[in-house]
């Protein structure tokens, strides 16, 4: 990780929920990503902030 990346901060997800299911997000550190089991979607993470659009989400395999 370049010393110009901003890292995610994890208090964010007390606040944050799956537009989709507006249930509860955990956080993948290594992916950068916010997910959703009860969707089945990942939210990317860029630039430390979360992207929460279901149009930019991966879906899980």
């Amino acid at each position: 990780m370049s010393s110009e990346e901003v890292q995610f901060d994890r208090r964010m997800l007390d606040a944050l929920i799956c537009p989709r299911t507006q249930t509860t997000l955990s956080y993948d550190a290594e992916k950068q990503e916010l997910v959703s089991k009860a969707a089945g979607l990942a939210y990317p993470i860029r630039n430390g902030i979360p992207v929460m659009l279901v149009d930019e989400a991966r879906v899980l395999d």
